[in-house]
């Protein structure tokens, strides 16, 4: 019997773009002008709600780190659109090269797992449009737990057992950090063209190649 590898993949910001689906909100709700800072200060006020409430779900976690960000920036929120994010989030699309990277992942034989900062509902909306199947996904409104914090790959070695193990996604503070403290190998996406810290393992600017970086951890 062949040895299981595994991929496994941060969803919002790796595969589904994030930042363009909370950058139009914000457009939308505030204009265009200071749509860079906004989602700035938005990211700070997410993570800071995701530490001092690891069981909220994320649909909370959006409406409420919407509602903070009106309030700091002293802008007008609508009652109305107090949930304009947790609304919009299950229209938000893949990356256009993810669905052929996963394929083609799939095809050289590595089973798929998605670690996610966010709800079953919109892993599921999600996973409709990027159309390739996933063995399972693990999301934080089930565990009580947000990345960076180590629950999801705790829970995800509590279900297999991979002879290889390689973690796929964006974001150094919620993945690449926590996923290299524990040792398993990582691919990082850089879409945003950072610098590293802490260095990962391979780093790739989108999911292109992704097949031939993960096969260099079975060779």
């Amino acid at each position: 019997m062949a040895e299981e590898r595994w991929a496994t993949f941060d969803c919002y910001g790796t595969l589904i773009d994030w930042n363009g689906g909370i950058a139009r909100e914000l457009e939308r709700l505030f204009g265009a002008a200071s749509v860079g800072r906004l989602l700035h200060a938005y990211h700070e006020i997410e993570r800071e709600l995701q530490r001092e409430q690891p069981t909220l779900s994320y649909r909370d976690v959006l409406t409420q780190s919407l509602a903070r960000l009106a309030d700091r920036e002293g802008a007008a929120l609508a009652a109305a659109e107090h949930d304009a994010l947790a609304r919009s989030l299950p229209s938000w699309r893949p990356f256009d090269e993810v669905p052929a990277s996963l394929e083609n992942a799939r095809a050289r034989g590595w089973k798929l797992a998605i670690l996610s900062n966010t709800d079953r509902d919109y892993i599921e909306a999600s996973l409709e449009h990027i159309a390739v199947p996933f063995e399972f996904a693990i999301v934080a409104s089930e565990l009580g737990s947000y990345k960076p914090a180590h629950r999801h790959w705790e829970a995800f070695r509590e279900r297999v057992s991979p002879a290889t193990h390689v973690h796929v996604a964006a974001s150094l503070f919620h993945d690449i950090a926590p996923a290299t403290e524990l040792g398993i190998k990582t691919v990082w996406i850089n879409r945003l063209g950072e610098d590293p810290e802490p260095q990962p393992d391979v780093e790739l600017h989108t999911l292109l190649g992704l097949g031939d970086a993960l096969d260099s951890f079975a060779a």
